[in-house]
């Protein structure tokens, strides 16, 4: 497959964590790669793995910053252009705490990034999307705190919940087009996740998933992977998913004491 027939996935946040390994899924497979994140050294890095394999563009990008975003995508080489799999991976969770405690300032930074930022960047991708048309995906990363409410998930649960609608709701707009959505929604998986919600308390990272099996990043890459590479056809609107060893609670109760 020449560099101008192969497939490009464009993944945000490929700096770590599910992007990160979704780059080095899909390189597997041949894909070329657009990874954008902040860290530019981190980009850089992974070029440089990855670029022996296959074709790989990197870009600076803070996804909350819309006009960067749009140079980002009208600036893409032609090689980059015939884009068959976006992946809005670019989020985070801060202030696990209860609503009442939380800074209003991590709440923006939830909103800004988790629904302004993939708002940003589906927005400015779609149209080479719907030029690919039958076959290519959109593929949000959501969570099951979108799902299901838990002390603490305030504002990032509502974000996360916003991607599921958003999910739905461009589905029904894309019908016409061939551009697949799917809204991906994992439970607890050990990425740097947590160390970014706890301002970098690894104790408290480490006594999340001790004891258990959590979900990696490798295993949510697979699972993008399927979904992109599905017969055109066929289209998974929503996929939870939890390690086995994670399930629902009862409902909590306050009592008089």
């Amino acid at each position: 497959m020449s560099h101008n027939q192969s497939n490009v996935i464009f993944i945000t946040g490929a700096t770590s964590g599910f992007g990160r390994a979704t780059a080095r899924r899909f390189a597997r497979e041949g894909w070329s790669l657009v990874l954008t994140g902040r860290r530019v050294e981190r980009l850089q890095e992974l070029a440089q793995e990855l670029g022996a394999q296959v074709p790989v563009h990197i870009a600076a990008l803070d996804v909350r910053d819309a006009a960067a975003v749009k140079e980002v995508v009208a600036a893409l080489p032609e090689g980059f252009r015939r884009i068959v799999a976006l992946v809005n991976n670019a989020g985070l969770a801060l202030a696990p705490v209860p609503s009442q405690n939380a800074a209003l300032e991590d709440w923006h930074t939830m909103i800004d990034t988790n629904v302004t930022g993939l708002v940003n960047v589906t927005h400015a991708v779609l149209p080479l999307l719907i030029e690919t048309g039958a076959g290519a995906s959109i593929v949000n990363i959501g969570s099951v705190a979108g799902e299901w409410p838990y002390p603490g998930g305030h504002v990032y649960g509502a974000t996360k919940a916003f991607v599921k609608q958003f999910s739905f709701n461009l589905r029904c707009d894309l019908i016409s087009t061939g551009v697949r959505v799917t809204d991906i929604e994992p439970g607890m998986a050990e990425t740097e996740f947590t160390l970014v919600r706890t301002r970098g308390n690894q104790a408290a990272s480490d006594a999340l998933y001790a004891n258990m099996t959590p979900l990696s990043a490798e295993d949510i890459a697979e699972q993008i992977h399927y979904v992109a590479t599905l017969p055109a056809h066929i289209n998974i609107n929503r996929l939870e998913i939890m390690p086995a060893r994670q399930a629902w609670s009862a409902f909590a109760v306050h009592r008089d004491t």
